[in-house]
């Protein structure tokens, strides 16, 4: 069971995907070469031997990075294991890296670096699920 968040370029002043125009469609990411540098940059530590499944550790948590075989990347898709809120700070190093947004996939809203509440109902909602992850 993971947390899922998106990051894609939306306009600004953009809070959720209801503030989104109907039929309006993110630009991509640029291409996949690109954006694999650019991830690269931002977090070294990843592991990206297969490019459109990448993989990051942290001391209490995991980031599996779906980048896809697209080209040009339209968004990469973030699967969030684990506990501990400094999971949010390679989220938004790769965020800002990409110049895009993190949306949260449960809430449908956009969060912020400081915004940990999403993270925190996945967790709770998780232990109740199937238990603590620790």
């Amino acid at each position: 069971m993971s947390w899922d968040v998106l990051l894609l370029r939306l306009p600004d002043g953009t809070a959720s995907v209801q503030d989104m125009a109907d039929g309006h469609t993110p630009p991509p990411l640029g291409p996949q070469k690109d954006v694999l540098k650019s991830v690269s940059q931002a977090v070294p530590e990843a592991d990206l031997s297969d490019p459109t499944w990448g993989s990051l550790l942290g001391p209490t948590w995991s980031i599996e990075l779906n980048v896809g075989e697209e080209d040009p990347v339209d968004s990469i898709m973030l699967h969030i294991r684990g506990s501990g809120d400094d999971v949010l700070t390679p989220v938004f190093r790769l965020a800002d890296a990409l110049g895009c947004k993190v949306l949260d996939c449960s809430a449908g809203d956009l969060i912020a670096p400081q915004e940990l509440s999403g993270w925190h109902a996945f967790q709770e909602f998780r232990d109740r699920v199937i238990g603590p992850s620790h």
